[in-house]
């Protein structure tokens, strides 16, 4: 009896949001969409019941990407989500799974095997969050409803809130890409990336951009005169946030251009004269969600990193130092953790603490790391979600288009497909990598790193063509036919 017979019990019974029946009007997936994301950010305003201060971030410059909110229900954020699809990308992409996503019962086989991962991805990662000293710290008692909890008991009950958190934003996403708009991961994306950046330009204190120039203005801070280094310091990198408003707008302004750059593949109709149509494929054509599965293999692993420093008091230092803010200051884990921000690499500013060496060094492999595993991932990504030459094919010949010129068949059309589609993909994935590794190097307004305001404005340009496309089949119920969004 092979894995699927001996697993299909268990993975066929995992519970799952109801598809919906028949179309859903657009009116009614704005509503879904908006309830979520109400519901999301009251979750990461629920402070976890028993936790005690001094908490430690342990995905640290990390939650932009992995969304939720420190030491709330949500802790976890969709970090098990996306670690559990790296591990089937990875099984998927080694053809080890041996799961056929044409055939139904292996779609409900592989979304089992999807949400059983999550599940155990949330396990693994909230136990060491609260038993691990240090990076979620409980109380030594807690009286609740009559009954006196002791330390390890509301360790327990913090770990039980941790998990059922991971849980419900798991079926959070679910109901988004079921009866919503947009997946419920880029949902959480854009509104984590989002709050941190408009606080990081009206927040009231120190580093919120229009506190800090009105700081400059009134004379509060001094910057002394502008030819000279340090004042040139002071506006560009530190109160003046120069640089990082400048990256902002510039991280916007490549991302919507990137978009639109396009190869469209000319479409017509086999049966009806006239109607004509082009198969875009963009320059970012795997979208930039790969680059969330880059980045949470780096956090998992500078999460291990940390939970190896805290637990094990004789590890040796070519392995991993670490600060006093619990970020790695040397050896192995120093070297592949990516670049954060500006004091990261600018050794002349006296911010760094290691040698010039040691810090290009860590440049070289954090920008190997996003350009050589962005292009990879943007490859399985496009593999695995149907976007590949194949299904692309596939799918025009079922809605009755074919390419002018060329036969209506579907081996003739995945050829022509096959001319852009891979090379488009890897340079696409290269590119994003490359931004996200240079936005970081620049900083960004309200520290929500490159890879984040990367994220965040791509997913929201994409959230917009749904949005249009929905609109538009809703006016012509023909075209929802055509793409294969079913019937009233």
């Amino acid at each position: 009896m092979g894995w699927k017979e001996a697993a299909e019990p268990v993975l066929t019974r995992m519970p799952e949001v109801r598809r919906p029946e028949g179309h859903v009007p657009f009116k009614r997936k704005l509503l879904w969409t908006a309830g979520i994301l109400v519901l999301y950010f009251f979750l990461t305003n629920i402070t976890l019941l028993g936790s005690a201060e001094g908490a430690t971030d342990i995905f640290g410059q990390f939650r932009s990407i992995v969304a939720g909110e420190q030491g709330s229900l949500l802790q976890v954020g969709i970090g098990p989500i996306v670690t559990a699809s790296i591990v089937l990308q990875l099984l998927g992409g080694a053809n080890l799974l041996g799961l056929d996503t044409d055939d139904p019962r292996d779609q409900v086989l592989y979304q089992g095997l999807q949400k059983l991962l999550v599940v155990i991805m949330t396990v693994l990662t909230a136990l060491p969050m609260v038993f691990a000293g240090g990076f979620l710290p409980a109380q030594q008692s807690l009286t609740l409803g009559g009954f006196e909890f002791g330390y390890t008991q509301v360790q327990t009950l913090m770990f039980v809130q941790v998990f059922v958190g991971g849980i419900l934003i798991l079926y959070m996403d679910e109901v988004v890409s079921k009866w919503g708009i947009g997946s419920g991961i880029g949902l959480f994306i854009i509104a984590s990336v989002s709050q941190r950046l408009v606080a990081g330009f009206v927040q009231p204190r120190s580093e919120g951009f229009f506190y800090d120039w009105y700081r400059i203005l009134t004379g509060r801070v001094e910057v002394g005169s502008l030819v000279s280094g340090d004042g040139l310091y002071t506006l560009f990198l530190q109160e003046g946030h120069v640089i990082a408003l400048l990256t902002t707008l510039l991280i916007f302004a490549i991302v919507v251009y990137a978009e639109s750059v396009r190869i469209e593949i000319p479409l017509s109709h086999a049966r009806v004269k006239g109607a004509r149509g082009r198969f875009p494929v963009k320059l970012i054509y795997a979208s930039v969600l790969p680059m969330i599965l880059v980045r949470a293999l780096q956090a998992n692993i500078q999460f291990i990193g940390q939970i190896l420093n805290s637990q094990w008091a004789g590890m040796p230092g070519w392995l991993g130092t670490y600060g006093g803010e619990g970020q790695a200051t040397g050896g192995f884990f120093y070297y592949v953790s990516p670049i954060y921000r500006p004091e990261d690499w600018m050794w002349w500013t006296g911010t760094v603490t290691q040698d010039m060496w040691q810090v290009l060094i860590r440049i070289s492999i954090d920008l190997t790391f996003m350009v050589v595993g962005g292009a990879v991932f943007a490859v399985f990504w496009v593999e695995t979600t149907d976007m590949g030459p194949k299904s692309t094919a596939r799918q025009i010949q079922n809605s009755g288009m074919q390419i002018p010129g060329f036969r209506q068949n579907v081996g003739v059309i995945e050829k022509v497909m096959e001319r852009y589609i891979p090379q488009v993909t890897v340079i696409g994935g290269a590119l994003v990598g490359l931004l996200a590794v240079w936005a970081n190097m620049l900083g960004t307004i309200g520290g929500v790193t490159g890879t984040g305001l990367l994220l965040a404005v791509s997913i929201t340009y994409k959230l917009y063509e749904e949005i249009a496309e929905e609109q538009m089949m809703e006016m012509h119920p023909m075209m929802r036919e055509m793409f294969g969004g079913g019937k009233d």
